[in-house]
């Protein structure tokens, strides 16, 4: 008996042997050595790992820049002089991104959009609201203002204003998405600092009736595109849509005769009251801030 215990204790040990000394030499002979200049490149990164250069992390960025497949500026969360700084220690060009930032499509906040109920769930989350019914607003489209997206967000780039609304801080965004996937309604969009002709609404309901539930709702009036260069702007849908291809002959001139300030020429922050624009026609007011 103690024979065999002992004989198959043996083969035990042998086999572990052999199999440590194949998994030796499939280690040397297989092995990839690793670039040490990846973890130089990742220690001079911001480790915020927020995913808004499209890869999975820091290091993840850093194998692809030192391996020159992503330039170095995609990192928009770095400041330039750290963009600088790996540029110089790898030789290679920084390259040229765009600070890209969260807009929120929607200015339909509690002085603006009807409601329709009162939401009385245990949940209290955007969430929430939106399975019973879609939320209890007048605009199935329109913000619910529990700030889910504020409560994700890891930078404290966003707050929820005193109209309910949630306000992105730009300085702070790093565009790394979670609002954007958090939202059930659909709103937070990822655009370039550049594109600053926004269009506040995603409402696809016709004229009066879509004010009637939103008073700064789009009426797809059209205004808008008659004031704006050719093609800039075009109403889809009962919406104005905004043809960023164009960005470069937008201006502020295409917001100022819309009725309802659904759509906003935006520098910084959204949904903060700027000087009123007084006109021929009367006053218009808008609701950026320049900052």
């Amino acid at each position: 008996m103690i024979n065999e215990i002992l004989i198959a204790v043996g083969i035990l040990a042998g086999l572990g042997l052999l199999f440590a000394v194949i998994l030796a030499v499939a280690y040397k002979k297989l092995r990839v050595e690793e670039d040490p200049r990846i973890d130089q490149v990742e220690e001079m990164l911001p480790h915020a790992n927020c995913g808004a250069c499209g890869e999975a992390g820091c290091r993840a960025f850093a194998e692809k820049v030192v391996a020159n497949e992503v330039q170095i500026s995609k990192c928009t969360v770095s400041s330039q002089a750290a963009i600088e700084r790996i540029a110089a220690y790898l030789g290679v060009e920084a390259g040229a991104e765009e600070k890209r930032v969260a807009r929120l499509l929607c200015a339909g906040g509690k002085r603006e959009a009807h409601s329709l109920a009162e939401y009385a769930g245990t949940l209290r989350t955007c969430r929430g609201e939106a399975v019973v019914t879609g939320g209890p607003k007048a605009c199935a489209w329109g913000c619910l203002g529990l700030g889910d997206c504020v409560n994700v967000c890891d930078f404290d780039a966003l707050y929820l204003n005193d109209d309910g609304l949630p306000t992105v801080i730009p300085d702070k965004c790093t565009a790394c998405g979670d609002c954007v996937e958090i939202c059930p309604k659909d709103l937070f969009e990822l655009m370039p600092e550049s594109r600053k002709l926004i269009v506040q609404c995603k409402s696809l309901l016709e004229g009066s009736l879509a004010e009637s539930k939103c008073s700064v709702a789009c009426t797809a009036c059209g205004r808008c595109v008659a004031d704006a260069p050719k093609g800039v702007i075009e109403i889809r849908s009962n919406l104005a849509v905004v043809n960023y291809e164009l960005n470069h002959l937008a201006s502020p001139e295409a917001t100022l005769r819309c009725p309802t300030n659904a759509i906003v020429w935006v520098e910084g922050r959204q949904f903060e009251k700027r000087p009123t624009v007084w006109l021929p026609l009367g006053r218009v007011e808008k609701y950026t801030e320049d900052v």
